[in-house]
C-alpha cells in the first residue's frame, strides 16, 4: 500500500486530465506523476531511504504536492511545516523529526539556519532565489529514471503533522499509509466526490484538512484540484467562475466573511456542495447560509490525530448544530473522567476509534499513551450524543470557563451572540477574576456600518442567557487573531486581557 498509488492510477487512466490548476499553470495527472517519480528517483540517488524524514516547509504551490508525492513514493515520511513559522519554531520541528531533507522556497531561506540542524543533509529550493542551493528543476532534470511508488505495509509511517502546540511544544502526529488511504477514501465517499468535480483548495496544504480531506480525497477520485496560495476573496471568487469549481471547502470564519460580503458580481452557480471543518460552525451561521444560498453547509469533525475525518453531518439527514454521526468504519463514544461511556444527552469527552487514528506522537511515548487510552483516541473536546446517535460538540476542555464553580462553555455564549444583528464575528473566552476565579470575556467585530456598544451587547446577553454566562467585559475590535487555518486563537486573547 502507498498513498501515492492513487496518483499513479490516475496517470494511467487520465494522463491528460488536469490534476492541478494553479494561477496560470495546469498540471495533468501524467505530468504530476512523472515529475514526482523523477524527483523520487533523485531523492533516492541523494541517499534518501525508506523511513527517512523529508520536511516540506512550503506555501500552497504545486511543488508542495510534487515533493509530498515524491517523498511517499520513496517510502520516506513527509513532515509538513507551517510556512508562517520562523527560525526557532523551524529548528524545533526539524530536530524533533530528524529530517534529512528540507524542501522550501527562496523567500523562507532567511529562517533556515543550517548550523542548527545536525541531521539535515540537503536543502531543495522549489521556487524563488535558490541562493546557491539546488533547485527542484535541477534534481528532476538529473534524475536517472522515474521511480514507482514503494509497496509498503499499511502500518508504515507516511506523514508527520504537527499539532498546534497550544500547551507546551507541538507534537508530531504520525499517520500511516493505511490511516491516510482509508481517511481520504471516507472523505470522498461521504462528500460524494466524482471524477467530474473541481475542488477548491485555498486552505493550507501543511494542515491535515487541506492535505488529506481535500488533496488526497481529490486524487482518490481523479478529480481536479484548483489550488490557491491563500484565500483572497476577489481572486478566489473570480476563479470559481473561470474554473467552474463545484465543491467549496472552508472554515467557519470564511463562511462568516462571505455572508457579510456583497456577492452579486460573482457567478457561483457551478458550486454544488459546501463543506466546513477545522473549527465549530455556529448554528446561526449555518442557518443563514442555507437561507441565502439554498445550500446546506455539510460539516466534518476530527483531529490531526484521526487523519482527520471522524464524523459527518450528513449522508441522509442533516441536523443543524450537530457534527453528525461517525464516518465510514469509525466509532465515537462520549466518556466521563474515568473513561466510562455516558448516557445520551450527557456531556463528556469525545473519544474516537477507527482506521484513521494515528500511530502516535513522534518520539513521545508518554503523550501517546495519554492520548490513546484503552484503544480510544481522547480528543480533548467536550460533547454529547442525542438519542439518534448524532454528536454535538460544545467546546475544547481547555477553553471551559469556571466562574465561581459554574462551568461555562464559550461556544454556547457565542451561539446567542451570533443572533445579534450588529455582530459580524466574535470570540468568547475566560479571563482571571479575583473573586470568581474566571470571568466571561468577549472580543467582537461589528458588521460594516453597524452601531453598537459594549454596554448594549452586555444588556442583550442579560436578556438571553443566565446571569453567570453574561460577559463581564466586551471588547469591540477590528480583527481577531487567527491561525493559518482560520481558527480564532483564544490563547492570544486570554494573554492580552489578563485583568478583569
Amino acid at each position: 500500500m502507498n498513498i501515492t498509488q492513487n496518483v499513479e492510477q490516475a496517470a494511467r487512466i487520465f494522463p491528460d486530465k488536469p490534476a492541478i490548476i494553479f494561477e496560470d499553470r495546469e498540471i495533468t495527472y501524467g505530468q504530476l506523476d512523472q515529475q514526482a517519480s523523477r524527483l523520487a528517483s533523485a531523492m533516492k540517488k541523494k541517499g534518501v531511504q525508506q523511513g527517512d524524514r523529508i520536511a516540506l516547509y512550503l506555501p500552497n504551490i504545486p511543488e508542495f504536492i510534487v515533493c509530498y508525492v515524491a517523498s511517499l513514493k520513496v517510502g520516506a515520511i513527509a513532515v509538513s511545516i507551517n510556512p508562517m513559522l520562523k527560525s526557532a519554531e523551524l529548528k524545533y520541528m526539524l530536530n524533533d523529526s530528524g529530517s534529512i531533507l528540507l524542501c522550501t522556497v527562496g523567500e523562507l531561506l532567511p529562517f533556515v539556519k543550517r548550523e542548527d540542524y545536525p541531521d539535515l543533509q540537503h536543502v531543495l529550493i522549489c521556487e524563488g532565489d535558490a541562493q546557491g542551493n539546488p533547485t527542484i528543476d535541477v534534481w528532476v532534470g538529473e534524475a536517472p529514471e522515474a521511480l514507482k511508488a514503494a509497496d509498503l505495509d499499511r502500518e508504515e509511517s507516511a506523514v508527520i503533522l504537527y499539532t498546534s502546540g497550544t500547551t507546551g511544544f507541538p507534537k508530531g502526529a504520525t499517520l500511516s499509509h493505511g490511516n491516510v488511504v482509508s481517511n481520504s477514501w471516507a472523505a470522498a465517499h461521504h462528500a460524494g466526490f466524482t471524477a467530474q468535480d473541481c475542488m477548491s483548495l485555498f486552505l493550507p496544504l501543511f494542515h491535515v484538512f487541506g492535505q488529506n480531506f481535500i488533496m488526497n480525497g481529490t486524487f482518490n477520485t481523479c478529480s481536479t484540484l484548483i489550488l490557491y496560495r491563500r484565500f483572497v476573496p476577489d481572486e478566489v471568487l473570480k476563479s470559481f467562475e473561470k474554473n467552474r469549481v463545484t465543491m467549496f471547502f472552508a472554515v467557519p470564519t470564511i463562511f462568516i466573511n462571505l455572508l457579510n460580503m456583497e456577492l452579486s458580481g460573482y457567478d457561483l452557480s457551478s458550486i454544488r456542495y459546501d463543506f466546513s471543518a477545522a473549527a465549530t460552525m455556529p448554528e446561526e451561521i449555518s442557518i443563514k447560509w442555507k437561507e441565502r444560498f439554498g445550500r446546506t453547509i455539510y460539516e466534518g469533525y476530527g483531529l490531526t490525530e484521526s487523519s482527520p475525518f471522524a464524523c459527518y453531518n450528513h449522508d441522509y439527514c442533516h441536523k443543524f448544530g450537530s457534527i453528525g454521526t461517525p464516518c465510514e468504519n469509525f466509532e465515537i463514544k462520549i466518556m466521563n473522567e474515568v473513561d466510562a461511556e455516558v448516557e445520551p444527552e450527557e456531556w463528556g469527552e469525545i473519544c474516537i476509534k477507527g482506521p484513521g487514528v494515528m500511530k502516535g506522537y513522534w518520539d513521545k511515548p508518554e503523550d501517546t499513551a495519554n492520548a490513546l487510552r484503552n484503544g480510544w483516541l481522547h480528543s480533548g473536546d467536550i460533547g454529547k450524543k442525542d438519542e439518534d446517535g448524532y454528536v454535538y460538540i460544545v467546546d475544547r476542555v481547555k477553553d471551559m470557563i469556571n466562574a465561581a464553580g459554574f462551568k461555562i462553555w464559550p461556544a454556547e455564549v457565542e451561539h446567542y451572540l451570533y443572533r445579534h444583528p450588529a455582530i459580524k464575528e466574535l470570540a468568547v473566552y475566560g479571563i482571571p477574576h479575583p473573586e470568581k476565579g474566571e470571568a466571561v470575556c468577549a472580543s467582537i467585530i461589528l458588521k460594516d456600518g453597524a452601531q453598537s456598544t459594549s454596554e448594549e451587547i452586555i444588556a442583550y446577553c442579560r436578556e438571553n442567557m443566565a446571569a453567570y454566562k453574561v460577559p463581564s467585559k466586551v471588547y469591540l475590535v477590528d480583527e481577531l487573531p487567527k491561525s493559518a487555518t482560520g481558527k480564532i486563537l483564544k490563547r492570544i486573547l486570554r494573554a492580552e486581557h489578563q485583568v478583569c
